[in-house]
């Protein structure tokens, strides 16, 4: 049961990640902001489960077993609607799943363009926090035990939102750059976009995209649509990509335990990921 290996390798895997900050001397755009960050955390939890407001954008590194290890790294972005981070189910849960498989995952703390009184923006700070922790990922490739060849992008909903914007918009790094961290190139190798929420006309698919998984259920009809055209926009263009729509799941439905079809998206991304030779 899925429930059950989340629970024997919770030890393992949730109390060892370590938090880093993107920027060390601070992220540009958040001078000055002394906003306290908000941290929901249940009573007698080891681990946060929401996350309400960010000024210092980080990753939480999560490293498998070094016998189980497959060379491969993975963003992952909560999501939240971009007001909050649901940064167990869709993160620290997916550390736990991920690393069962060999998987090295960095839960991405990016800053919410929609929280209370917030002044970020999507596009002029969570996407540059995302493609920050890509390069981050690929400049520590070594020292994580990462191929930086291996390095993917997931996100859940407004995660999903910025997942779609690194799978359609990177560049290959700052070779002159004085930071060791923007000389490499922020596209992902490979990207999973699950149940995304942006609006129609935002997304822009180029030849040289990554490949793709999608998923989404049918009963999340906002969601589907942008999932769909999506995937019609991947297919146009000849990139590689996979979609999952299940006929029931709603929205948020992570990796929690369910009778519902929606359950099996996880096990069914494995298989992608070795179909197209993305891991052993």
């Amino acid at each position: 049961m899925k429930f059950a290996v989340l629970s024997l390798i919770l030890g393992l895997s949730a109390l060892s990640g370590q938090e880093l900050k993107l920027w060390p001397n601070g992220a540009p755009g958040s001078e000055g902001d002394a906003t306290p960050e908000g941290i929901q955390q249940p009573d007698g939890a080891k681990r946060a489960n929401r996350i309400t407001y960010v000024n210092q954008p980080t990753l939480s590194v999560f490293l498998p077993p070094k016998d189980k290890a497959t060379g491969i790294g993975i963003v992952v972005a909560p999501g939240g609607g971009h007001a909050f981070l649901s940064i167990d189910l869709e993160g620290y849960q997916l550390a736990d799943w991920l690393n069962s498989k060999g998987i090295a995952v960095f839960v991405l703390k990016y800053r919410l363009a929609k929280a209370q009184n917030s002044h970020y923006t999507v596009e002029g700070n969570a996407l540059p926090d995302s493609w920050r922790a890509i390069r981050m990922v690929r400049s520590r490739a070594e020292e994580w035990g990462i191929n930086p060849s291996r390095v993917g992008f997931m996100g859940f909903s407004a995660g999903g939102e910025l997942a779609a914007m690194v799978e359609t918009r990177f560049d290959a790094g700052n070779p002159s750059a004085t930071d060791p961290v923007e000389r490499m190139s922020s596209r992902p190798d490979f990207t999973a976009i699950i149940y995304p929420g942006f609006r129609p006309g935002t997304i822009t698919v180029p030849k040289d995209a990554p490949p793709a998984f999608l998923v989404c259920a049918h009963d999340d009809p906002s969601h589907v649509v942008t999932t769909v055209n999506l995937y019609l926009d991947l297919q146009k263009q000849g990139i590689s990509s996979e979609m999952h729509i299940y006929a029931s799941g709603g929205h948020g439905f992570g990796i929690r335990e369910s009778h519902k079809p929606s359950a099996t998206w996880d096990a069914r991304m494995i298989e992608w990921m070795a179909d197209r030779k993305l891991m052993p």
